[in-house]
């Protein structure tokens, strides 16, 4: 991450002859467990991860703000003085904050600046959300404002809902805005209280992709919401939040098949939530990773969003013996952005390359938790040396697994440290 900030730094000196004021920077995530519970006013556990965007930037003495946008090889800009939406550029998401700091009577400041980052876009771990809260982080510099985590993740949605009109629930703001390095973070949806919950010591979390892209669209999404929507009515509840398992499992009965399917989903995997934070802070990663199962189950069979390449790469994972639990990965921004480019990969990966995407994640003990000497900081093949061979994963041949199911993210460990001095904290700005 260090060279990602010093590349960003020396690219905005060259650009323009001279050294950067300022670097901001804000993460990406992964939601270790709470699917679809977010916008049922219920509570999730993501994490911040090293990966994230980075902004090297200086005050500008005009209304403007000119960006160039470096993995993209492209220059934007506009005035903040006349802010106007034009098309779905990366650019938007700027000019949404923007607007939504003008809104509430924040000063703006013109600056030019140079964004890059490391989070593949479309990916699922959060990468406009991130672009969001590195540039709140940039005008807030500048406006000499201080960092409000909460407030700043609210005008991240409101970014999303009102400037773009995407439906979107506030986790991934608020994780990239409050993360604390070495914790995951309850959030609480509904009262946006937040607490911190420590990885157990021994264990690893290790975000992998298998290259395909679940078939669950916007209109499908739509859907869910309507039905989960559609239940709560029915509980006379506000949200699905407000119904405890024992109630909907003495109800369960009034409701038809598919909304009861879609009900005990949110309805459990809150509670799983719960439990899962619970057993964080007692330092259990078998308890955890027990609930992590269980949500990839209910995810499957009741949500019904899962494919047949995800379960199957699931099951080769909880195969391994040092496996405490794994699980898909998902959310809303996910499902409906799940078009895009892929690079195509010929060769099987190698521990420590990079890759794009994020499909699923697991938790595992650490090398050092098994006595090992050395390991690789990127852990990919331990997962695939075993490849189900149900009807549904016939065609995910080894050689296919092995040159699709890749590791992504960079590992933080149960102490709290990135086996590469790496950043989990939330979005930030300095000189």
């Amino acid at each position: 991450m260090s060279r990602l900030r010093d590349a960003v730094l020396q690219l905005y000196y060259e650009r323009n002859g001279h050294a950067a004021e300022w670097i901001a920077f804000a993460p990406g995530r992964v939601n270790l467990i709470g699917e679809h519970t977010d916008y049922n006013d219920g509570f999730v556990l993501p994490m911040a991860i090293e990966r994230g965007i980075w902004i090297a930037f200086s005050r500008l003495d005009t209304a403007n703000v000119a960006i160039y946008f470096a993995d993209l090889n492209r220059d934007a800009s506009f005035p903040i003085d006349k802010i106007v939406r034009s098309d779905h550029s990366p650019v938007e998401y700027v000019k949404g904050m923007a607007h939504m700091l003008s809104r509430d009577g924040i000063v703006l400041h013109g600056w030019q600046g140079i964004v890059q980052g490391d989070i593949p876009v479309g990916a699922g771990l959060s990468s406009s959300a991130a672009l969001e809260m590195a540039a709140g982080a940039a005008f807030c510099a500048l406006a000499d404002r201080s960092w409000h985590p909460i407030e700043m993740a609210r005008r991240g949605q409101a970014v999303e809902n009102e400037w773009l009109g995407l439906q979107t629930g506030i986790m991934d703001q608020t994780i990239s805005a409050a993360g604390q390095a070495g914790n995951a973070l309850l959030i609480d949806c509904r009262s946006m209280a937040v607490s911190p919950a420590p990885l157990p010591p021994g264990s690893l979390v290790v975000i992998l992709d298998t290259s395909t892209r679940r078939g669950l669209v916007h209109s499908a999404y739509n859907e869910r919401r309507q039905q989960c929507e559609s239940g709560a009515k029915h509980f006379g509840v506000a949200a699905l939040r407000d119904v405890s398992v024992e109630t909907f499992m003495a109800r369960a009965g009034e409701l038809d098949a598919l909304t009861r399917r879609r009900c005990k989903h949110v309805i459990t995997e809150n509670q799983r939530t719960l439990d899962a934070f619970e057993a964080m802070r007692a330092g259990d990663a078998r308890r955890l990773g027990a609930l992590m199962v269980e949500s990839h189950v209910s995810l499957r069979d009741d949500f019904e969003v899962s494919t047949e390449y995800l379960n199957a790469i699931v099951e080769a994972a909880r195969s391994h013996p040092a496996c405490f639990g794994a699980r898909m990965t998902s959310n809303a921004s996910t499902m409906r952005r799940r078009a895009r480019r892929r690079r195509s990969m010929s060769r099987r990966p190698r521990a420590g390359r990079s890759t794009n995407g994020c499909d699923w994640l697991v938790i595992r003990q650490s090398p050092k938790a098994q006595n090992q000497t050395s390991a690789p900081i990127m852990e990919r093949s331990f997962c695939f040396r075993k490849v189900p061979t149900t009807a549904a994963a016939a065609n995910l041949t080894p050689d296919r697994v092995g040159s699709r199911g890749r590791a992504w993210s960079r590992c933080i460990d149960g102490q709290g440290q990135s086996r590469r001095a790496g950043r989990a904290d939330g979005a930030q700005a300095r000189r």
